[in-house]
């Protein structure tokens, strides 16, 4: 499998890929990033552009890939919210609709646990839109991907945000209802559903735990 993966400098991302790189079944990972990732491997390749909105239909860095991941993102956390909505919808949307050969692809959106059109916060009606949107471009699969809490991988240089650092001191808790998971189990379950589908299109914390198995 070839994966195009965004967000690689962040804590998410970052474990994702060396999940990735360390995972026989992944061929090859396009890092899609402003900046460079800070690794280097014989699998990884790294496209760095500042700014994804100009990117454009056409583009050949992108052929030949099965999978998107898509995780760039950012906290809500006193972010304004015209800045949240292009880096939590227009980009990913934009970067979605700009994929070729988009009916043999599969694309994953990095939205996170509590995403509702319904919700009580902004970013959720956000985050929940980036997901209807890039599952109606015409993807063969595509998901709004919704973990709660995930584990480090051996090797990050990147880290959890104080909050999740804090979440974390309940892992049993959390690891006893699912809401846990590792970053291997993250691209374990990425895995299946990219070969296999999945029966709906939005998978919870719970739900990326019982595909990695």
């Amino acid at each position: 499998m070839k994966v195009i993966l965004t967000g690689t400098t962040g804590y998410v991302g970052e474990g994702v890929l060396l999940a990735m790189l360390d995972d026989q079944r992944i061929e090859k990972v396009l890092s899609v990033t402003r900046r460079p990732c800070g690794h280097t491997h014989v699998k990884l390749d790294e496209y760095i552009i500042p700014d994804m909105l100009q990117l454009k239909e056409g583009n050949p860095r992108f052929d030949g890939y099965d999978v998107c991941f898509f995780i760039a993102g950012i906290s809500s956390v006193g972010t304004p919210m015209d800045l949240y909505r292009v880096v939590c919808h227009d980009i990913p949307v934009h970067f979605a609709s700009i994929l070729p050969n988009k009916d043999q692809m599969t694309f994953i959106y990095l939205s996170g646990a509590g995403t509702k059109d319904n919700g009580f916060q902004q970013w959720q009606k956000i985050k929940s839109a980036t997901e209807q949107e890039t599952q109606s471009i015409g993807f063969r699969y595509a998901f709004g991907w919704r973990p709660m809490l995930m584990t480090p991988y051996s090797g990050q240089t990147n880290r959890q945000l104080r909050a999740q650092k804090i979440a974390m001191l309940f892992y049993p808790l959390f690891r006893l209802f699912g809401g846990v998971c590792s970053m291997t189990e993250m691209v374990n379950a990425m895995y299946r559903v990219a070969t296999q589908g999945f029966r709906k299109n939005n998978v919870e914390a719970w739900d990326i735990v019982k595909l990695s198995k």
